[in-house]
């Protein structure tokens, strides 16, 4: 049973985060936790055919932030949206999901069920689309607007040349915040850097 809790711009409840933005949804529908609206948060996107390397890596981002207290925001896309998501929902950070759609039209339908278990561990699920609302290919890029509008900067993992990941960086980047990127091996970096410095 899902219960939504409208927020306006003009509510104190309103996230402040995004009255900083460009074009702040007017209204926003909430489900679960809306207190982390508000909350410390890095938004953490990337390819939906991500590799096994960067799940992992969404993954444990995901949720070492979440155990450090830091939000974790995306797009409850498969892939790394999934992974980063899955990584934060159990800890004290948590994890908010921005969806392309409304409430009645939970997208992709294969994460139905993270849908409910973000909500039912103390997570947030939120859309300014009205719960009766189709998701729609041309939502995602406005979707993205608000991912990075409520954090503090954006980690970037395996998005190809094309895609709304970047589209997600590009928001961040106009709204002057940071921007982080995981090394395609991040543990052979690590090895390099020890072998050139020491």
């Amino acid at each position: 049973m899902i219960n939504i809790k409208i927020i306006e711009i003009t509510d104190k409840e309103y996230p402040k985060k995004l009255l900083q933005i460009k074009n702040p949804p007017k209204k926003l529908y909430v489900e679960g936790n809306s207190k982390l609206l508000n909350k410390k948060s890095i938004a953490i996107v990337g390819s939906r055919k991500c590799t096994e390397y960067g799940w992992k890596q969404a993954m444990r981002f995901g949720k070492e932030l979440s155990q450090n207290g830091i939000c974790v925001v995306s797009g409850m896309a498969v892939g790394i949206d999934k992974a980063a998501h899955i990584g934060a929902k159990s800890y004290k950070g948590k994890t908010i999901a921005v969806l392309g759609g409304g409430f009645k039209d939970i997208y992709p339908e294969e994460n139905k069920e993270l849908f409910y278990e973000i909500i039912e561990q103390g997570g947030c699920i939120i859309t300014e689309y009205s719960p009766e609302e189709k998701t729609k290919s041309t939502n995602f890029p406005k979707r993205n607007r608000i991912i990075s509008g409520l954090a503090m900067g954006t980690l970037i993992v395996e998005a190809a040349q094309r895609s709304g990941s970047l589209i997600t960086a590009r928001y961040t980047k106009e709204q002057k915040k940071p921007i982080f990127c995981i090394p395609s091996n991040i543990g052979r970096y690590k090895e390099y850097r020890y072998k050139q410095f020491n």
